[in-house]
């Protein structure tokens, strides 16, 4: 599946985008605990390309993230893009789908059930935005280091925290980390932590615009509160 994600980023111009934004990375000489890049993917492209890779994008997406990060990787090293990299952990990749398929089980309506909490793949949601937070900044990844002086992960890359879609803050930075060669506490090396942005939406679904039009429908009884969304 590796050498089919390259073949789409190719054909794609995706390759390209990611050339240029990793000669942005290279050209600030600055050394990163995460380099983190957004592919732009047409699932229907890639399922006539190759059915197993699109199925799996579609209902993996965090897993299929990471054949792309190690395409990238490779890429990386390959042609010298960035200096600074030393280990595929460095690299985050959000893959960015440009639609879904116009399907009922990919369309996410917390208005009927069943739910399905389990699933991590990707739906598409619609409603009206109640309640806007103000943008605060969260960890995107951050850079632990070995306490062990002798231990060899004292030192370079080997511990990366990124943050992946649905995990908490405590996820990517806590004080319980434990290296595992040594079992000694793990340290933050704050220099390198990532930070980005993120808003908290509430949403409610639209058909409660039906409600407030006074439409009573077939149900008996309808009862329809918001939902938080995280925008990161």
């Amino acid at each position: 599946m590796r050498e089919i994600a390259l073949v789409y980023l190719d054909r794609s111009g995706g390759l390209q985008k990611f050339v240029h934004d990793c000669k942005k990375y290279n050209d600030s000489k600055q050394s990163c605990a995460v380099y983190r890049f957004i592919i732009s993917i047409n699932p229907s492209d890639i399922a006539e390309l190759d059915a197993t890779l699109g199925n799996y994008i579609l209902h993996n997406p965090i897993q299929a993230a990471q054949i792309f990060q190690s395409v990238c990787f490779v890429a990386v090293k390959t042609l010298s893009l960035i200096e600074q990299l030393q280990t595929e952990a460095q690299i985050s990749v959000l893959l960015k789908p440009t639609h879904l398929p116009p399907l009922p089980s990919y369309i996410l309506s917390l208005a009927a059930f069943p739910f399905n909490y389990t699933s991590q793949r990707f739906y598409m949601s619609e409603g009206i935005a109640m309640a806007m937070g103000t943008v605060t900044k969260y960890t995107q990844g951050a850079r632990f280091l070995c306490t062990e002086e002798t231990c060899p992960f004292s030192e370079g890359f080997r511990y990366i925290r990124v943050h992946l879609p649905g995990a908490t803050e405590s996820a990517t930075v806590r004080s319980d980390f434990v290296c595992s060669l040594c079992s000694s506490p793990l340290q933050e090396d704050m220099k390198f932590r990532v930070l980005s942005d993120k808003q908290i939406v509430e949403m409610i679904d639209a058909k409660v615009l039906n409600a407030l039009k006074g439409y009573s429908g077939d149900q008996s009884h309808c009862r329809i509160q918001t939902f938080t969304v995280f925008l990161r």
